[in-house]
């Protein structure tokens, strides 16, 4: 065999489902099933037995990558005799639309919280840091949310530089789901958490992916540990599709909703409307900017049906 043919080195460990969940190793479940109800998304599919076989080991391996940081931490301030600044870990949780990302940063907040060390977990997503939909309009870009030039990247840079410069307050914008667009004049506060858990499709980009912005730094220079969310493309395709339905007979119903017009379609049309959505917009986003970051990833994530994990890749 020549060389050229030789199998590229994996730099990542390979756990089935049923090797992962070994390594809970007797860690208590402290969620109930009427918190799990609460805390996944409108399409998502989350049991027990998913948040114990799964998020209960990656729960405890995190615990285990912070104790550590904290430790390094402390030798840092024996050597230059300083006292303890809190420095934020910061977690990055980043994949597809529709394929969970916000249900895995909310189970992982809560399981993180209810460790013994009691650490304060904090959530912000990069929706909050899109540009505003008149800026986006204005840009002819509203065609494009979600690619990087959608993004206020500098103001998103300033916040993960801050937070893990011991910032005692950073504030983070406010997104609607509801409006599409930034709520103007609202801001979410963090104070110094021990731990914040930052969601969206472009936390693993770097300044390839923002050749208009010429980022100096990049978000993923201030994350200590990187999640992607995987699932093959058909899955995707399907759990979006399926979520837009879902939206069509809830969310969008409402007079407010910017896209309440979708409410009044019949489903065969919602099905219609869903698919050039994902096909204009989702799935070239999904090839151009957002799959091509996975490898970046410390840990990489691939789901099948009913978003049950499959399969972990574990970064050496």
């Amino acid at each position: 065999m020549r060389d050229s043919e030789q199998p590229l080195a994996t730099p990542y460990l390979h756990f089935d489902r049923r090797q992962w969940a070994a390594l809970r190793n007797s860690v208590p479940l402290t969620l109930t099933e009427e918190e799990i109800i609460r805390l996944k998304g409108i399409n998502d599919e989350l049991s027990l037995d998913e948040v114990a076989e799964i998020y209960l080991p990656l729960s405890r391996l995190l615990n285990f990558y912070i104790s550590s940081n904290l430790r390094r931490q402390a030798v840092l301030e024996q050597f230059l005799g300083t006292n303890g600044q809190r420095i934020p870990y910061i977690i990055g949780i980043a994949g597809s639309v529709a394929v969970g990302k916000s249900t895995t940063a909310r189970v992982l907040q809560a399981l993180l919280s209810r460790w013994p060390e009691h650490r304060r977990v904090e959530l912000i997503t990069t929706d909050g840091f899109l540009h505003s939909k008149q800026v986006l309009k204005d840009r002819n870009l509203m065609q494009k949310k979600g690619f990087p030039e959608s993004y206020d990247i500098h103001s998103l840079m300033k916040f993960v530089s801050d937070i893990k410069s011991g910032a005692k307050k950073v504030t983070a914008p406010i997104y609607s789901h509801l409006t599409y667009d930034i709520v103007p004049n609202s801001n979410k506060v963090v104070e110094q958490p021990d731990i914040l858990i930052l969601e969206g499709l472009n936390v693993l980009q770097s300044g390839m992916d923002y050749p208009h912005a010429q980022p100096r730094a990049f978000v993923s220079d201030f994350i200590d540990f990187s999640i992607y969310v995987d699932a093959p493309e058909a899955l995707l395709k399907s759990w979006y599709i399926n979520r837009f339905l879902k939206f069509r007979l809830g969310a969008f119903s409402d007079p407010n909703s910017y896209f309440h017009e979708y409410a009044k379609l019949t489903e065969e049309q919602a099905v219609t409307i869903a698919t050039k959505i994902w096909r204009d917009i989702n799935e070239p986003n999904l090839h151009q900017n957002i799959l091509p970051t996975r490898e970046r990833a410390s840990l990489i994530m691939t789901k099948s049906a009913n978003h049950a994990v499959d399969y972990v890749r574990l970064r050496k």
